[in-house]
């Protein structure tokens, strides 16, 4: 049975297939910012789909973002769901010869992105959190991990974001961190341009599309 297209963006490449990649966006929605990163994913060779788990509410003020980032967290299973479904999907989208998914997530959904990977390591291979972080059971995982943090973050402290590190070191996943000095929270969104750091910024996303072109891990 084929699963119909969930609410949000999808972005194909220009020969119609490719590995997918699933991506969470941040506490503001599903905005111009996620669309043209999936828009950039599929230029890459990527299908990239972005669930929309606001429901078509997208913020612009830290209040606004907050308060439905609160309202997301209160009805977390039906987001759980949501994301499961966008799973199968995308899964259906992809190229049948790819070995499993990638999954980005920024921020608030760097949360459900580790979520997810640890929920269904049938699916996810491949991992890329932006500034954000999360607890959870790791031991089922099959995916390999890639973060990227700012220096100087005030919303994500460098002791959870070690501990992170630790948690999936010890479930034997591979993972590599990187911190960019100089950077604070959303340091790779251009629509924030108190944070946005465009070095920064382009280190990164060289580092993740390499990271996705790797060989999944085994």
């Amino acid at each position: 049975m084929t699963i119909p297209q969930p609410q949000g963006f999808l972005a194909v490449p220009p020969t119609g297939k490719g590995p997918g990649v699933l991506v969470l966006h941040a506490w503001w929605g599903l905005n111009a910012t996620i669309k043209a990163f999936c828009t950039r994913l599929a230029e890459a060779g990527f299908v990239a789909f972005a669930p929309d788990l606001y429901h078509g509410k997208v913020a612009d003020t830290i209040p606004d973002a907050e308060a439905l980032g609160q309202a997301l967290d209160a009805s977390h299973v039906q987001a759980k769901a949501e994301i499961a479904n966008a799973v199968m999907f995308l899964n259906e989208r992809s190229d049948p010869s790819d070995r499993g998914l990638a999954v980005i997530g920024f921020s608030l959904g760097a949360y459900y992105a580790l979520d997810l990977a640890a929920a269904d390591s049938e699916h996810i291979r491949s991992v890329v959190i932006f500034y954000g972080t999360g607890g959870g059971d790791f031991s089922h995982s099959q995916a390999a991990y890639l973060g990227h943090f700012a220096g100087n973050d005030e919303y994500e402290p460098r002791s959870n974001v070690d501990d992170l590190e630790e948690a999936l070191r010890l479930a034997g996943r591979p993972v590599t961190f990187h911190h960019y000095s100089g950077t604070g929270h959303w340091f790779f969104e251009p629509d924030r341009p108190q944070a946005y750091n465009q070095a920064a910024a382009s280190l990164a996303w060289d580092r993740t599309l390499a990271f996705l072109k790797r060989s999944p891990t085994s």
